[in-house]
């Protein structure tokens, strides 16, 4: 089992890293989006009757929360396409899967005509959220930091997974 073993093993740690940077990059959409969209103790909403406009405008800010967390943990070893890091791929690929949460809003407040912030959080927030995370973990690990970086000098399967010296 060694080979496929440590596959697994990375696997699951890049599973778990990314859930991790998910849930702080969610925390901070999830707060801005209600404070937007619903008020604060001492704040009027500024976007009370823009519920789409607020969600996107939150999920930028933890978008950008999120590429931080993925690119310089969770896949930090890993390359990325572009003298950007994959900034460009990861935001096409997150505003591709915001439409999964903001559609599940959209459909909660026009077809099923819920407006209040529990309905608003548990269809973007909740419902949105978990058919979009699947999505993303496979299309960045595809196709944004889509190969291990190699070892100097080494060659084939079983070094693929380090890291050269003096990589970001």
């Amino acid at each position: 089992m060694g080979g496929q073993g440590r596959r697994w093993r990375r696997l699951g740690a890049e599973v778990s890293r990314f859930s991790l940077v998910g849930v702080v990059a969610t925390f901070v959409a999830v707060v801005l989006f209600n404070v937007l969209l619903h008020g604060a103790w001492l704040v009027e909403p500024l976007l009370r009757d823009r519920p789409l406009t607020a969600y996107v405008l939150a999920n930028t800010v933890g978008m950008l929360v999120s590429y931080n967390g993925t690119r310089y943990w969770v896949f930090k070893h890993r390359t990325a396409p572009g003298d950007d890091n994959g900034f460009w791929a990861y935001v096409v690929i997150n505003v591709a899967t915001m439409a999964l949460p903001v559609a599940c809003l959209w459909f909660s407040r026009n077809v099923l005509g819920f407006t209040d912030p529990v309905s608003d959080n548990v269809a973007a927030n909740v419902v949105g959220l978990a058919l979009g995370f699947a999505a993303r973990f496979y299309l960045f690990r595809q196709v944004v930091f889509n190969q291990p970086r190699r070892r100097v000098g080494a060659t084939g399967p079983a070094t693929r997974d380090r890291v050269e010296p003096g990589a970001p």
